[in-house]
């Protein structure tokens, strides 16, 4: 499939923010003001739609979200689309959005991870417009530390050009930052040292594919459907897949892994990446070996504790984007070219 890339923000574009699963509740509305003013600060105009309730699980019903979402992915004057963040029930919207007119407007950037991964990777894998799975909103005033980029430094990188990120090696083990007491927070701290791992083996990793991927636990609802057909999106082209754990046991994701390479989602795989977790291991299953029992037949390089998870730092990534992945004795670096 032929990707599109919508084009590089300029000063003065509009950035739409909605909530297509979960949305925001009052105590952290500070957090999602200084959010809305980190993106103005880039020099952006900012329009917050009407779902972003964070009353229950979802910020509307199922139909005002796919309306809300569609009219921004199809209005020529907004240029990027961000959430707050993910959330749980993303996957009803599906059925509700009109893929034929998302596909036919302009490309528009849209930007997510976690239950966004619901989303994005559809809309890649359906329409051929390429998305980003990096950082939400609430998660935008975080500086990143040399090496990465934010998804506002994406959304603004020319076409053509490559761009590298390199990880810090450094991770954030403890939890959240409490956006209730601090909602200002900027400084991103990194409190431990970790840096990549291979699963599979030993020796050095050079390989270059389409990126493709997200959360576990929310792609594993869309296995063996229409929406994460990656086989018929590859073609011949080999893929790098990324996928990452939130929460789910070793023992679920194990399951939901093998269940995915049975549906064929890995069947282009070159290479896959897996995000590092803080997910529980099981009694006598790790996170790491889950992978390895799931995924070790496809006899691809597997590297592990990627930061293109829930794991603090973030390290975005395109999907459709063509992906170098070069790694050597727990160091490595991801190359991105939009074309």
């Amino acid at each position: 499939m032929t990707i599109r890339y919508p084009r590089p923000l300029r000063p003065g574009d509009r950035v739409g923010v909605t909530s297509p699963s979960s949305g925001v509740p009052e105590p952290l509305r500070a957090r999602l003001d200084v959010a809305v003013r980190t993106v103005e600060e880039a020099g952006y105009e900012v329009v917050v739609g009407r779902c972003m309730d964070g009353a229950t699980h979802v910020s509307a019903s199922a139909a005002e979200r796919a309306a809300e979402l569609t009219g921004m992915l199809t209005d020529p004057s907004i240029r990027a689309v961000v959430p707050p963040w993910g959330g749980e029930t993303g996957i009803d919207l599906l059925p509700l959005l009109d893929f034929e007119a998302i596909g036919r407007a302009e490309p528009t950037w849209v930007v997510g991870y976690s239950d966004m991964s619901t989303l994005i990777t559809p809309l890649t894998l359906r329409t051929g417009v390429a998305t980003v799975h990096g950082n939400c909103l609430m998660e935008t005033p975080y500086r990143p530390p040399e090496g990465l980029l934010s998804w506002l430094d994406v959304v603004a990188a020319p076409q053509g050009p490559p761009f590298t990120q390199t990880p810090p090696g450094r991770y954030r083990a403890a939890g959240r930052d409490d956006w209730i007491a601090e909602p200002g927070i900027r400084g991103l701290t990194l409190d431990a040292e970790g840096g990549w791992t291979r699963l599979d083996g030993d020796g050095d990793v050079d390989v270059e594919g389409r990126l493709i991927g997200g959360c576990v636990e929310t792609l594993v609802g869309l296995a063996g459907t229409p929406y994460l057909d990656a086989a018929g999106f590859a073609g011949e082209e080999p893929l790098i897949v990324y996928v990452e754990a939130c929460e789910d046991n070793a023992f679920t994701i194990c399951r939901n892994l093998h269940g995915m390479r049975l549906a064929g989602f890995f069947d282009r795989a070159a290479a896959v990446l897996v995000g590092r977790t803080r997910a529980p291991d099981s009694p006598t299953l790790g996170q790491h070996e889950a992978v390895l029992d799931a995924l070790g037949p496809l006899g691809v390089p597997i590297v592990a504790d990627v930061e293109c998870g829930h794991v603090p730092p973030y390290l975005p990534l395109v999907n459709g984007a063509r992906g170098r992945v070069l790694y050597t004795a727990g160091r490595g670096q991801i190359i991105q070219r939009l074309d």
